[in-house]
């Protein structure tokens, strides 16, 4: 007798280099999509002291910080959108191409930012393309990879970000005060242009529907008044808000957690402007980077559904203790050593989004399904963020606004219950 062939169980046997390639500059575009959206965090506190000018105090300071996280929330709800429809109804490519323009270009204007209106329209500008990239790419992604590594894939596309959250803290820490130089870097991104109109090709799933259903294509009249369609995007942008709501009401706090504990301990301005932002920027964010990455595998293992509710439980179990032990123990370093277990659950649960929500909709309202859940969740985090975020932590302890905060995770909960499993599944046709 013959013996059995033997079958590779390495996800990545069989993946071309094109698939390589497109998984490479979608995360490319992902990259300087979240060193677009971080870097406002990263630079914040010597932005808008300079701007509010002298009689600023740091209450104010934090308080136009949460209002101009809520102004980006929802301008990426807009152009998610706008550009996701477009990425169904025009193709994937020319979707990508400008809204990585537009992210990139409008970063580059707010060096020249004088007035809290012209940093409040750049970012909502800017904001249009970084929500309008992440559904084209997790649309692209999805179809172009086998279905063995799209879980992996859809993994790694999303914990790119990390990376452009390294570049942000790196180039805060670099630039020092003058911040202005922070956003004329942000042009750079616009170089990718040229790399994604050379090497992308609309996906052959996208051809065969835009032959098919060429009146259908990215129509949100479909999308919702289908019940099954309009029941997964309602509640998937309720899952998506969840996840945005505490990553800039928690997630981003870590940074603010190690000022305080440094300010405490009576260090200088200027290392506690440095090592905060080390403490987010890189040592968060290294678990952050291994909850993004571990989000697919365990997801293929147990499905995405169950992988969501363990990082959220454990997100919302991990949160109070990072808020409060290291702040009672006066302990920087004791904060750093916990740091990266608020990033792998609190944040490693978006990378869910790009693995899980392609799978819920057909090809010709897929980048606009996925699309409308991550960036309707933006919107509906936005009041989040513009009163209830800024009031808390306004009105009491730091500490203790966070740990209230981190209560969504267990809202989210709920949602998860109402979405369907597609464990095993292959895309919607």
């Amino acid at each position: 007798m013959s013996s059995p062939a033997v079958t590779s169980s390495r996800w990545y046997d069989g993946v071309t280099r094109y698939q390589w390639l497109v998984l490479i500059i979608a995360s490319g575009g992902w990259m300087f999509d979240a060193f677009e959206g971080q870097i406002f965090n990263i630079t914040r506190q010597e932005m808008l002291p300079e701007i509010l000018g002298p009689a600023a105090t740091p209450a104010d300071v934090k308080m136009w910080g949460d209002r101009f996280l809520g102004i980006f929330l929802l301008g990426g709800t807009l152009g998610g959108w706008l550009f996701s429809s477009l990425a169904d109804k025009w193709g994937r490519k020319p979707a990508m191409l400008m809204s990585i323009l537009f992210y990139s270009l409008f970063t580059g204007l707010t060096a020249s930012a004088t007035e809290l209106w012209h940093v409040a329209a750049l970012r909502f500008l800017v904001a249009m393309g970084v929500g309008g990239e992440w559904a084209v790419g997790v649309a692209l992604v999805a179809e172009v990879f086998p279905s063995k590594a799209r879980a992996r894939a859809g993994g790694i596309y999303h914990a790119s970000s990390i990376l452009g959250i390294w570049l942000a803290a790196g180039v805060g820490i670099w630039v020092g005060d003058h911040w202005r130089l922070a956003y004329l870097i942000g042009i750079l991104p616009a170089i990718l242009v040229f790399w994604v109109r050379k090497s992308i090709k609309e996906p052959e799933a996208w051809l065969v529907a835009r032959a098919s259903k060429k009146n259908e294509l990215g129509s949100y009249r479909d999308l919702l008044s289908d019940p099954v369609m309009r029941s997964r995007a309602v509640y998937g942008a309720l899952l998506a808000m969840v996840g945005l709501a505490t990553f800039w009401g928690v997630v981003v706090a870590g940074q603010d957690l190690a000022a305080e504990i440094l300010t405490e301990a009576k260090e200088p301005i200027e290392e506690v402007s440095r090592r905060s932002k080390v403490a987010y920027g890189f040592v968060q964010a290294i678990g952050a980077a291994l909850g993004m990455l571990s989000f697919g595998p365990l997801s293929v293992r147990f499905g995405c559904r169950r992988t969501f509710m363990l990082m959220h439980i454990c997100a919302f179990i991990i949160t109070p203790l990072v808020c409060w032990l290291p702040s009672l123990l006066r302990s920087y370093e004791l904060l750093l050593c916990m740091l990266p277990l608020l990033g792998f659950f609190a944040q490693g649960i978006h990378a869910g989004y790009a693995v899980y929500f392609p799978t819920l909709f057909p090809t010709h309202l897929r980048a606009t399904g996925a699309g409308f859940c991550f960036n309707t969740g933006r919107v509906l985090a936005a009041p989040v963020l513009i009163w209830l975020s800024a009031w808390l932590k306004s009105a009491m302890d730091m500490r203790m606004a966070i740990s209230l905060l981190s209560g969504f995770f267990l809202i989210g909960l709920i949602f998860l219950v109402l979405l369907p499993d597609t464990k095993n599944s292959d895309l919607m046709d």
